[in-house]
Parts: structure tokens; sequence; C-alpha cells
């Protein structure tokens, strides 16, 4: 069992993260960790083997917790979960142990995706016969899948419906989706749907005072 070490300073999404590891046969949650600070306290007590780490956390860079475990000998793996996309953290945090990135917002699936690459990478022992194999291990760990989308959705209208969803705390209907990014209702409903499936929306019908009741969407990453 890989036991995971979840860093994140939303508590909404840490609850989320920490549901997502659990649901992938083979991984545990042995602790959940809102700050930097946090997390050193949860590595001196549990015994961890990969990190779901943020990068922005409240009280330092998550580079900065890296920097400070390799320092001290800790040789746990390391997943950036983040919104950064600046390529020279990429580098940095390549060169510290992390050994995935997953960008902000994603799905189960994603996830799920790099998890599952990693069990494969991590699992793979003894000596290698030659190159082919070398290559092979890498390759389970640095060439992921595409995310596993239904047909006709796409990554960066995914990510655009999930920012409008996010940004209304009270919930959007699939009209003012549409209507915010430019997009057909039927279009914005397909993503709405999309994410009701993976478990970060639910829906609701809101009843008027005419006509049908009409679907509010609300963002709801601890959904289930």
């Amino acid at each position: 069992m890989i036991r995971v070490l979840v860093v994140e300073d939303d508590p909404v999404a840490a609850d989320a993260h920490r549901l997502y590891v659990e649901r992938v046969p083979g991984f545990e949650v042995a602790a959940v960790a809102h700050s930097r600070a946090a997390a050193v306290r949860a590595l001196e007590r549990t015994e961890v083997d990969l990190l779901l780490l943020d990068l922005y956390l409240p009280d330092g860079h998550g580079l900065q917790l890296l920097r400070a475990l390799r320092a001290n000998g800790h040789g746990a793996d390391v997943i950036a979960v983040t919104s950064a996309r600046d390529l020279a953290v990429v580098r940095e945090g390549v060169s510290l142990g992390v050994v995935q990135y997953v960008l902000k917002p994603f799905t189960y699936p994603t996830l799920r995706d790099r998890l599952t690459r990693y069990a494969e990478f991590r699992a793979a022992a003894g000596e290698a016969s030659g190159q082919e194999e070398v290559d092979r291990a890498l390759g389970a760990l640095r060439a992921p899948h595409a995310s596993a989308l239904p047909k006709g959705l796409s990554g960066p209208t995914l990510e655009a419906v999930t920012r409008v969803l996010r940004a209304a705390p009270g919930g959007v209907t699939s009209a003012a989706a549409g209507e915010a990014l430019g997009i057909s209702r039927i279009t914005a409903r397909r993503y709405l749907e999309h994410l009701v499936t993976e478990g970060r929306a639910a829906r609701k019908p809101h009843y008027g005072q005419v006509g049908r009741p009409e679907l509010h969407y609300r963002w709801t990453p601890d959904h289930r």
C-alpha cells in the first residue's frame, strides 16, 4: 500500500483530493495537512511514501518545504498539484524529486492516471536487462495517457466551465454558464453534466413560477 500525505491549504479541495486518492487501488491517505508547518509535523509522526503537494501554501512555497525535506534526508516522492504553469518552477521541482505535475482544475480520471502510472514505476524492481527496460520503466512515469474525457469534450473548455462554476457559490444554470463563456447552453450543459458525473458538481432543480424547473449546478468537490 502506498501511503500518501495530501498537502493542500483549501480544506474543501484537500478533502476532494483525499477522496480521489482513496478511490485508487493500492493507495491510502496517511494524513492531510493544510500548511507547510502541518506537513512537517505530519511527516515527523507518519510514514509517507508520496506527497500530493500544492505549491502555494499560506506559510511558504511548496518547493521550500521540499528543499527542507531533502536537506533532512527525506526521500518521499512528490506529485505536485498546482495551478502554477511556470516551467522554471517545473524544472526546479523535477530537480527536487517531483515525479508528476497535475494542473488544477483536474478530474478524478486525471489524478487516477498519474497515481496508477506512479505505482507502475514504483513497482519496477531488480536490475534492468538493458536500455529498453529502463526506458519502459521511465515511460510509465513520464508519458501519461491523455486525460480521459468523453468524446466531444475538450480540456480547455472544461477548465473554463469549472472556473465559472467555482466562482458562483450559489450555483449556475447551463444558460448562465454558456452566456459567461460565449458557448451554447447545450454545450455548457454537457460539461456541467460531466462534472456531476465526476463528483465535482451537484445539480438541483429550481422551481420558478411557471414552466419547467431549471437545473442549477453547484461546485461540490467533496460530493463523493
